[in-house]
């Protein structure tokens, strides 16, 4: 059966589908949906490493843990190998299950500083972060990649193989170039590569927008899990559509306007507490967009939904 237990490390997680890691969108509200959608793991918003070591107060948000998401990954970014063993080895005792090292984040911002998929052009320093990271925590550690930084160096295989000669118990690999972000079509075949090459589990990330998405990567590449990253944006419903379709089981529909509506103001309700009502409720403006995508006056819906500035707006705009 393709739906089934995945063992990182020494966390087994109850499914092989795992929520990305997403920057503005896998907060701490939208992992408890997904979680609660039938998600086997869930990814934290990235860290840095350098945010962390010179205490920036905004980076003590994106590390909080409810106790009902876990299995939790907790994604750290940075490019100095002490500096990453040292907050790995700082934060080890906060309540995550797996450490994730992020080297495919395409930013500029993140990228211009060696970061991120800038990592996949030094495979040597990529390999001593993972090195030094991996020493310094007993929790297991994972590596996120893309095929490579551009389409002339898909270097993904080499890197993986670093990965896993340095310790690391999983990779995932996003089937893009950093060149690509988000374009184009993701390379299925090139993670089948990889998944050939690892002895440790391969998890395969890029254009898994359905259920049946998640099962045809599975079978094409023979990875051990699907991370869904877009397509939960707006549909944490995607988690429970694809355990249905891995197991063989009848696909659940998609959920009609009410539960739509309804799922957007607990959204917004959980939003509101985690992060107060000024942040929590401008963020739920890109969330409504993406809950509504495609129904019948969503363009309109959208354009009311960028100046909703508390739940009393929401709820008015959603009976609307």
């Amino acid at each position: 059966m393709m739906l089934h237990t995945l063992k990182i490390g020494n966390v087994t997680l109850k499914n092989n589908l795992i929520l990305a890691p997403m920057a503005g969108v896998s907060d701490l509200p939208f992992r408890l949906l997904c979680k609660e959608q039938g998600a086997g793991l869930v990814c934290m918003e990235m860290v840095s490493a350098k945010a962390i070591y010179y205490h920036n107060r905004n980076t003590e948000t994106l590390l909080r843990i409810h106790p009902k998401e876990g299995p939790v990954s907790l994604q750290l970014f940075g490019s100095d190998p002490i500096l990453m063993g040292e907050i790995a080895s700082r934060i080890e005792d906060r309540p995550f299950d797996i450490l994730d090292i992020n080297m495919g984040c395409p930013v500029p911002k993140v990228v211009n500083n060696g970061e991120g998929s800038a990592l996949m052009k030094d495979p040597k320093l990529a390999g001593r972060i993972i090195r030094e990271t991996v020493k310094a925590v007993k929790k297991p550690v994972t590596v996120k990649m893309r095929l490579g930084f551009d389409k002339d160096h898909q270097n993904v295989t080499e890197l993986a193989k670093i990965a896993e000669d340095a310790g690391a118990a999983a990779v995932a690999v996003h089937g893009r170039t950093r060149e690509q972000y988000y374009s184009g079509r993701a390379d299925w075949e090139m993670i089948a590569k990889v998944k050939d090459s690892l002895s440790i589990p391969v998890i395969g990330n890029g254009d898994v927008f359905r259920g049946e998405d998640a099962l045809k990567l599975l079978k094409q590449t023979g990875c051990d899990g699907v991370m869904i990253a877009r397509g939960a944006r707006g549909n944490p419903w995607i988690f429970r559509e694809a355990a249905a379709c891995l197991a063989g089981l009848p696909i659940p529909e998609r959920p009609a306007f009410p539960e739509v509506r309804e799922m957007i103001l607990r959204h917004g309700r959980m939003q509101e507490a985690y992060k107060g009502s000024y942040t929590g409720i401008r963020e739920m403006r890109k969330h409504v967009a993406w809950y509504t995508a495609g129904m019948p006056h969503s363009a309109r819906l959208r354009q009311r939904a960028n100046e909703i500035e508390s739940m009393e707006e929401l709820e008015s705009l959603l009976q609307g």
